[in-house]
């Protein structure tokens, strides 16, 4: 399963060479050479998906981009965290947000509020404002724990394959 699972990632993800070779992209081509960004190995994956799930919930636009340079930085597979930044889309972007906010008004201890959404500036800087705050509270509360949950999750599943793997070797052996 798991080797049908790289087959189609390797197919439809685009390879290294194209991305170190796209026009818009050279600046950042030298970065790209670093075999980890790459490679479907535990280590590399396990955390890139937890970059991917924490940067999925951080309430900013450039959600992909902040995830790219983190895999660059720390040097974890890159094509896998910026998918799994897509686990916030405009699908689901609505009821994370509200789930969010309500996470943040509990953190924050203070009750929700009532508010009608009024499509204006005045709106927005004033009643906006007041949203805001419990917002993103919950938002990177709930960041920090999907990155974790998913590094913990990730790697508990990956470690458990690979001993099922080996008492199966045992057992054929």
């Amino acid at each position: 399963m798991k080797a049908a699972v790289i087959r189609y990632l390797r197919r439809h993800l685009p390879d290294a060479q194209a991305i170190r070779e796209h026009p818009r992209l050279q600046f950042l081509s030298r970065h790209f050479h670093d075999p980890w960004l790459w490679h479907f190995n535990r280590r590399a994956t396990v955390r890139g998906l937890a970059i991917g799930a924490f940067f999925a919930f951080v309430p900013v636009p450039w959600q992909m981009l902040l995830a790219a340079i983190a895999a660059l930085w720390v040097r974890f597979n890159l094509p896998v965290a910026i998918a799994m930044v897509w686990i916030t889309n405009p699908v689901t972007l609505p009821p994370i947000a509200y789930v969010n906010y309500q996470f943040g008004t509990w953190l924050l201890g203070s009750p929700p509020w009532e508010w009608r959404f009024d499509p204006s500036l005045d709106w927005f800087l004033g009643q906006g404002a007041d949203l805001a705050v419990p917002l993103l509270v919950g938002s990177m509360a709930t960041a920090v724990v999907a990155g974790l949950l998913t590094f913990t999750l990730a790697h508990l599943f990956w470690r458990w394959r690979i001993i099922n793997r080996f008492r199966r070797r045992r057992r054929l052996a």
